[in-house]
């Protein structure tokens, strides 16, 4: 809540302040929506603007007087034009008026990448320094992924940091190369790969994590079998497992209430590699910590605060350019069935609060935010612009009954998609 409040306060303060800087009378500025009633509202002595906030987290929006939207149809405009009206503006003051809020969210995501590079750097693993390579899923096993394959190249362009760079380059590629067991293999992708990912609900890929012991707890059964601090595990029963693997393959027995708590485990000791035999405990534990973060090749670059302002733009175009290129798989059938409302919106934060993330997020959903916005849909900025541009070309401007109807239209289109992405989110829960 705390994310979107901020999103719609700049973007909605994009809107009010190119109005008052063309002397638009803005008569409510509101944060929420609020049909009925608002749960606070203040006008200054002498302003003409009321502020007030809803209770309805769908949105806000700025009352400029003189313009056909949510607030106001064309029987609001019967009477003769003022000056101070949004209709009586040049065309290209209204169209700055407009893509105001658009502007301030895209410079907002820009200043908020910024900070975070300066306050934190960036901070990511090389994939091809990952030293145990990655674990699949199903759909990556599909496309010919095994466990531990370290990711190369797609199509020839090297593949460095794991986030959506890496998955729209693998779903565009043809081939991509790995390296399995020292050995570079070409793979090539299956036309249906992006159809099979929107349909997944594992992740397509993670990193394989080294299951070195950070410690050993007294009393439990590694510390019976006579595992140490450092030992790194390489094997169970046999077969090379990282991290993860012990955990699900425990996590199965668990499950299933296997009577057999015994497993044997290779582990490397001071370059020696040796082999025991441990009995888990009644949940399956054997009583270990492991820090297994630490061990894996992370890369940090800093920058001053000067610095990160290139830096945070060219993250923050870039951010842009990906989602922008992930746009037409919307509108595929599976899609379709992925689009969120505010439970995925929820999900995307983590579930104990990290300031880092926190500004990652919102700086992320700032750059959809205008971006959707932007989007030629009538009831939306974009749609304003749409108007706004055809009036410059042609000299014509659209009809205010037209305007109405269309503002009604993109109303209905706006609150159906929301219906159907909450609808998902309903979905996703139950089932």
């Amino acid at each position: 809540m705390m994310s979107l409040s901020i999103l719609v306060l700049i973007h909605e303060y994009g809107h009010f302040l190119f109005a008052r800087l063309f002397k638009t009378r803005v008569t409510k500025f509101c944060i929420f929506f609020d049909p009925w009633f608002t749960l606070f509202k203040y006008k200054p002595k002498n302003s003409e603007t009321e502020y007030a906030v809803g209770w309805l987290p769908l949105g806000g929006y700025t009352q400029i007087a003189g313009m056909i939207d949510e607030t106001q149809d064309a029987k609001d405009l019967s009477e003769e034009v003022q000056p101070w009206e949004f209709r009586a503006k040049p065309a290209w003051q209204r169209l700055f008026i407009m893509i105001g809020g658009v502007l301030f969210n895209f410079l907002l995501a820009l200043f908020i990448y910024s900070m975070i590079l300066f306050t934190w750097g960036d901070s990511y693993i090389d994939l091809q320094k990952a030293p145990l390579g990655m674990d699949f899923n199903e759909t990556g096993h599909y496309a010919g992924f095994q466990d531990g394959d370290v990711l190369i190249s797609a199509d020839g362009e090297p593949l460095t940091r794991m986030g959506t760079d890496m998955l729209t380059a693998i779903i565009d590629a043809e081939e991509v190369t790995v390296l399995r067991e020292g050995v570079e293999k070409t793979l090539i992708m299956p036309d249906d790969l992006m159809n099979r990912i929107l349909a997944d609900s594992v992740r397509f890929a993670d990193f394989r994590y080294p299951f070195v012991l950070d410690s050993v707890l007294a009393g439990k059964p590694a510390a019976a079998a006579g595992l140490q601090k450092g030992d790194s595990i390489t094997r169970m029963n046999g077969k090379s497992i990282a991290y993860f693997d012990f955990r699900e393959e425990m996590a199965k027995r668990m499950e299933r209430n296997d009577a057999n708590h015994e497993v044997s485990l290779t582990f490397i000791r001071n370059g020696v590699e040796q082999t025991t035999t441990i009995t888990t405990d009644e949940n399956y534990q054997m009583g270990v910590l492991v820090d297994y973060v630490s061990r894996m090749p992370v890369r940090t670059k800093t920058y001053g605060f000067f610095e990160s302002f290139p830096a945070g733009i060219s993250l923050g175009v870039s951010t842009l350019t990906g989602y922008v290129n992930q746009m037409k798989y919307i509108f595929s059938k599976e899609g379709v069935k992925q689009l969120g409302g505010f439970g995925t919106i929820g999900s995307i934060f983590p579930a104990t609060w990290d300031w880092h993330q926190f500004w990652t997020m919102t700086a992320f959903l700032s750059i959809i935010l205008a971006f959707m916005n932007i989007l030629p849909i009538p009831a939306l900025d974009g749609g304003h612009v749409l108007f706004l541009l055809y009036e410059i070309i042609t000299r014509r401007k659209p009809s205010d009954k037209f305007m109405e109807r269309a503002q009604i239209t993109g109303m209905a289109i706006l609150f159906a998609l929301l219906i159907w992405a909450n609808f998902n989110d309903i979905l996703r829960f139950l089932f």
